[in-house]
């Protein structure tokens, strides 16, 4: 008796696959999600450059791990850089020269790990900038804009950590700047040092501890903050530039799997190959020429990388202030500027809710602003990074006058009143740019393009021809909304009795008005204008 034939089986990859899904549900997470439309724009690899970068730091952290000994113990150097022999180091110095001149590839890694940490915290900036001036933090992205203020905060401090780590000159003399500013706090600040430091000053602590908070829990809360930002990203839907059939509820772009995943698997390689390339041209941080930290030295030119520098541009611009109050001497010079450092970054932090407050809106927005078209907004923003500007001057004043020589005490006069000037200035600079741009959008709507093509009239009048704009230029420029200022109403009803108007309403109208008033938006043309200009009425 013959017996039926087995079926044939499917291949061993392909069972694989289904013993997984059927545990996981892997392959239904993946239909539903990995067609997802993105939508295409250069400046939408700013966020990407951000996460390559991170990815490149964590694989070059995880090597140079195997190698670094966190310790501050005092050892005699004996290793391959010949001019520090003999010489008395801490371990972890000692380490870190031995990763550059005795781990195959160490100074390589070195160089790319904190190349990729330059660049990392640089695209992060770049890509909130892109947020901010373009309103993409706007309802419902408020937390993911919070989200990634934090990673860029931690990240500036995860930086300053790590590069205090070799324990060197320049190092040192950056923990002790830190230390000074600790230390200036009332009541608490000497507590706050000696729990830091374990001690005196550098005491044998703060190596291990700045290791462990730079491998451990800076790190982890970045990952953390790291998935919640892309899980929102991905659940918001990405935002995408006004253009003709983009709206509010639908995304123009390439799915996510296969085109997005390819584009962007070729993107990483490109920034690791270029991280990799800049890594292997140019130097940073050579600390075999700095020599190990001690106390009693400075070095010359001393800088924190430049997402620091604005925090030593606050303490050097400010004045020596000190006074006494119970027999106990308050250093200003310093704690003013330790309470003015997080002020200048939560200034840009809380932008999204004072402008929800404003304008009042609780729409949803996934289409972005031009931001000529949000002059206050775009002129704040421009105010901002003046004031983060002036301050990364005034940080290296001792830089700019050695090698533009100038006076140091005119740069740092300069930055004092640059602080309150520049951002002013920036403001009004910015504001008159975008009214102008606004204008010319305008004219372009009304009158079409300018073609460069002259032409004579029977009368002998010289005039240009303009072209009319397609729809599709039409559509992009006259698309966004414009919100009208909040008015209060009259002060009294119609019995005459006073209106009881509350102090935050007159200040929010006061702000709308700013916002939103005749003098900071010019008028969209309207279709009857428009009409009539292109029916012949002074139409060339």
């Amino acid at each position: 008796m013959s017996t039926p034939r087995d079926k044939r089986q499917a291949p061993r990859g392909e069972r694989l696959a289904d013993w997984t899904d059927g545990r996981l549900g892997i392959y239904g997470l993946a239909k539903t999600n990995m067609r997802k439309i993105f939508p295409d724009h250069w400046s939408f690899m700013l966020g990407e450059v951000a996460l390559y970068s991170f990815i490149i730091i964590i694989l070059t952290g995880v090597y140079l791990t195997l190698f670094f000994h966190p310790a501050m113990n005092e050892v005699e150097y004996h290793g391959s850089y010949v001019p520090l022999q003999g010489v008395r180091m801490s371990e972890a110095y000692a380490s870190t020269l031995d990763i550059s001149f005795d781990v195959r590839g160490g100074l390589l890694i070195r160089q790319i790990h904190h190349w990729g940490a330059l660049i990392f915290i640089a695209a992060m900036f770049v890509h909130m900038m892109r947020v901010f001036f373009t309103g993409a933090f706007r309802k419902p992205r408020e937390i993911n804009w919070l989200f990634g203020f934090l990673l860029l905060v931690l990240g500036m401090f995860t930086g300053f950590t790590g590069y205090s780590l070799p324990d060197d000159l320049l190092s040192g003399t950056g923990v002790r700047f830190m230390e000074g500013a600790i230390l200036s706090v009332p009541i608490v600040g000497t507590y706050l040092s000696f729990f830091l430091f374990g001690g005196e000053f550098p005491g044998t602590d703060f190596v291990p501890r700045f290791f462990s908070i730079h491998v451990l829990l800076l790190p982890g809360l970045m990952m953390g903050l790291l998935v919640a930002h892309l899980i929102l990203v991905f659940y918001h839907k990405h935002t995408q530039f006004p253009g003709p059939g983009k709206t509010e509820k639908n995304v123009v772009g390439m799915p996510l799997l296969p085109v997005y995943m390819a584009k962007a698997g070729g993107f990483f390689f490109l920034v690791f190959g270029l991280t990799a390339v800049i890594a292997g041209i140019a130097s940073i941080n050579p600390i075999w020429s700095l020599g190990p930290y001690r106390p009693d030295q400075v070095s010359t030119g001393a800088q924190p990388d430049w997402y620091m520098g604005f925090s030593e541009g606050l303490i050097r611009l400010m004045p020596g202030w000190e006074i006494n109050i119970a027999g106990h001497t308050l250093a200003l010079g310093v704690f003013i500027p330790l309470m003015i450092f997080p002020l200048v970054l939560v200034a840009i932090a809380v932008w999204p809710f004072i402008e929800s407050w404003v304008t009042g809106d609780k729409r949803e927005h996934h289409i972005l602003d031009r931001p000529r078209n949000a002059p206050f907004r775009t002129a704040f923003g421009v105010a901002w990074l003046s004031v983060y500007f002036i301050l990364l001057v005034g940080g290296g004043n001792d830089i700019w006058a050695t090698h533009f020589h100038l006076s140091i005490n005119a740069i740092t006069w300069f930055g004092r009143i640059g602080f309150f000037v520049l951002p002013v200035l920036s403001f009004v600079v910015t504001k008159r740019i975008c009214l102008g741009l606004q204008r010319r959008d305008r004219d372009k709507v009304l009158h079409g393009r300018e073609s460069g093509i002259i032409k004579r009239l029977p009368h002998g009048e010289f005039v240009e021809v303009h072209e009319p704009l397609s729809q599709e230029q039409l559509y992009t420029l006259t698309q966004h909304q414009q919100h009208q200022p909040l008015e209060l109403g009259p002060e009294v009803d119609e019995n005459g009795v006073r209106r009881k108007i509350k102090p935050s309403e007159k200040l929010r109208a006061l702000f709308s008005k700013g916002f939103y008033g005749s003098d900071n938006q010019i008028p969209k043309p309207t279709a009857e204008e428009y009409q009539e200009i292109t029916s012949g009425h002074g139409h060339h």
